[in-house]
């Protein structure tokens, strides 16, 4: 965050709490290596993954879909993250 700048700590300390209620309180941190690699996995999955409302439900790091189209179950593999606190969906590899 660059330095007088008031306006963005609100975003800080918003995503501080969100880090902490959806992801540290739901383990116990054994260490600094274990800690940085929770909230990087979280960090990762919150700016790429994760559906935001402000931009259509969309990730805010992401491709656009070209069209949607109906997936059966046999092509949609789910990959989890942070210990298997967050899934995510993805298409199959053909």
């Amino acid at each position: 965050m660059p330095k007088a700048s008031p306006n963005l700590n609100d975003r800080c300390e918003r995503f501080i709490e969100t880090i902490k209620l959806q992801c540290l309180n739901r383990f116990i941190v054994s260490g600094k290596r274990h800690l940085y690699y929770l909230t990087a996995e979280f960090t990762s999955h919150y700016n790429t993954r994760r559906a935001h409302m402000e931009s259509d439900h969309l990730p805010p790091v992401r491709e656009e879909p070209e069209e949607v189209e109906k997936l059966k179950m046999d092509q949609i593999e789910v990959k989890s993250y942070v210990g298997g606190l967050v899934k995510s969906f993805e298409r199959r590899a053909a």
